[in-house]
């Protein structure tokens, strides 16, 4: 018997499928980048030929890992043109990085990103005194960890206009002894951040080469890009015309009269095998950490600080109409208890019941007990990621009461509501790998192994929930589950190899595997 054509035949892989029934397979066949068929290494190879066999020697096979949430062209960005202030122990160790990267680049501004002062032995935030000091005559601009607050020099305020008597809608401009201390909060920080000149086409370029670069060498091979404006969307889809830029991008787009003229108003959304285009994202509230998320009880530990709305009612019903109106999907980041209650009421107003609409709320760190339902309810899709949990428990309980904890960082749960949700890592806020996602969601336990046992494990997701909440459901949510996300015949062959086995590996095993292989398309990619 003739065998058929194949271009690609992997076999003697433990290969999990991630279909309906969780199933695993030794072997499957590729052509034009798409699974022709799975099952034994006998069986593949006894009815298709190929120039090319791999051998995975027993190694285990997953779908290509899918970042449901993250920030693909700032990390990018920020890998070319911002210091990295991460993992920082104080303010004296950020003004030595600073500094170099002075020395290094000798920019017109001095940017960084990723400080949080919970990571400092005084954990309170910085004043410009320090910045003033090293950089009287060059603007300072330090994004906070959560992209929430920013702490800036006496030049970059001036340059924004910031003095103690502005005032922001959505933003709050911090003050001590009547005089503004450097720190912006949420729609504040614009007031400077809308001065810092943008980088030029070929740096982006550069930046979204050296973000895919990394994202592979993690095992990702598709990404949800949450916020992007129409000329960066267009430089991606030109990178993929010269198939450049070879990974898969969720982009979904900010609420900008440019975007909903290039993509909200068309017969039907961008969608190509590497681009889809079609979500509006928008901003409830700020973070936990900058004392922005929107609770309904006041912060613990800063009375009478409820956090922010960051817009108008208007502006959020104005913006679902819009997208219930032209079939894109809505999504939202809600962080605290009141953003949250705030949001799902108000998409409850146009799904009205079940539906397929797949709307999202970004984050659903802290839901109300009584509103987990309404997900369910109105079909609303929570789209969460793990690692906030481990990298906030510490501190959370110091902000919040306990009756809200009950409702934190509760993906169980969330889960039942409509028995699937995405997962992502919000990188660059959080690390990039995907593998961090799935040991938070399975372990809920730090790096360190801290706390024993694990935190609040009754909302912990099993091994194979975490496994579809970083492949089959991010897809899902995004509607392309037919597309990828699963290694099953006539979907992308989108693949990675690892030599550890996720269902069965201790919480240090995972964190110590390497990716050996990841494949887009059935084209090896690293």
């Amino acid at each position: 018997m003739k065998k058929e054509k194949a271009d690609i035949i992997l076999i003697n892989g433990t290969v999990f499928t991630i279909d309906d029934q969780f199933s695993k397979t030794e072997s499957f066949a590729v052509k034009d980048g798409k699974i022709l068929e799975t099952g034994t290494s006998e069986k593949i190879q006894k009815k298709y030929s190929a120039s090319e066999v791999f051998d995975a020697e027993g190694k285990f096979v997953y779908p290509g890992f899918n970042d449901a949430h993250c920030h693909f062209d700032t990390f990018g960005k920020d890998l070319i043109e911002y210091a990295d202030l991460s993992h920082t122990n104080s303010p004296e160790e950020i003004y030595d990085i600073l500094v170099k990267h002075y020395e290094n680049f000798g920019e017109d501004w001095v940017l960084g990103l990723a400080w949080d002062q919970n990571d400092w032995e005084v954990q309170e935030f910085p004043d410009k005194s320090g910045l003033d000091k090293l950089f009287p005559d060059t603007p300072v601009y330090l994004i906070r960890t959560d992209i929430h607050a920013a702490w800036c020099n006496s030049k970059a305020l001036k340059i924004g206009g910031v003095t103690a008597d502005t005032k922001v809608k959505g933003g709050e401009i911090v003050l001590k002894n009547g005089e503004p201390t450097g720190i912006l909060i949420d729609n504040a920080a614009k007031l400077v951040s809308k001065h810092i000149p943008d980088i030029t086409k070929n740096q982006r370029k550069k930046g979204l080469d050296e973000a895919q670069k990394r994202c592979f060498a993690v095992g990702l091979t598709s990404v949800t890009d949450c916020g992007l404006d129409k000329n960066v969307i267009l430089t991606m889809k030109e990178m993929q015309q010269e198939i450049r830029l070879k990974i898969r991008i969720n982009a979904m787009m900010n609420p900008t009269v440019e975007n909903y003229r290039e993509f909200l108003k068309k017969d039907d959304p961008l969608k190509t095998d590497r681009l889809i285009v079609n979500t509006i994202k928008v901003f409830a509230d700020g973070a936990l950490g900058s004392r922005t998320a929107l609770l309904m009880n006041d912060y613990q530990d800063d009375s009478g600080n409820y956090g922010l709305q960051l817009a108008s009612k208007d502006f959020y019903e104005e913006t679902c109409q819009l997208a219930y109106d032209n079939h894109f999907i809505m999504s939202t980041h809600c962080i605290g208890d009141g953003a949250n209650r705030f949001i799902l009421d108000t998409y409850g107003k146009y799904l009205q019941e079940k539906n397929d609409r797949r709307w999202r709320i970004e984050h659903a760190q802290i839901v109300a007990p009584g509103d987990f339902e309404k997900f369910g309810r109105y079909s609303i899709v929570p789209s969460v990621q793990a690692t906030h949990a481990t990298s906030e428990m510490e501190w959370v309980d110091q902000e919040v009461s306990q009756n809200q904890m009950r409702g934190a960082y509760a993906y169980q749960t969330l889960l039942k509501q409509n028995g699937w949700l995405p997962n992502g890592t919000d990188f660059p806020v959080e690390a990039i790998e995907p593998l961090n996602t799935f040991y938070s969601a399975v372990f809920r336990i730090n790096h360190a192994g801290w706390p024993k046992g694990g935190w609040r494990m009754e909302e912990a997701l099993t091994r194979e929930q975490a496994l579809r909440s970083i492949t089959l459901w991010p897809a899902k949510a995004s509607f392309e589950e037919n597309e990828k996300g699963s290694i099953e015949p006539g979907k992308y062959a989108d693949f990675v190899i690892l030599g550890t086995d996720l269902m069965t590996a201790t919480p240090q095993q995972v964190l110590d595997a390497k990716i050996e292989g990841t494949w887009i398309a059935g084209e090896r990619v690293y």
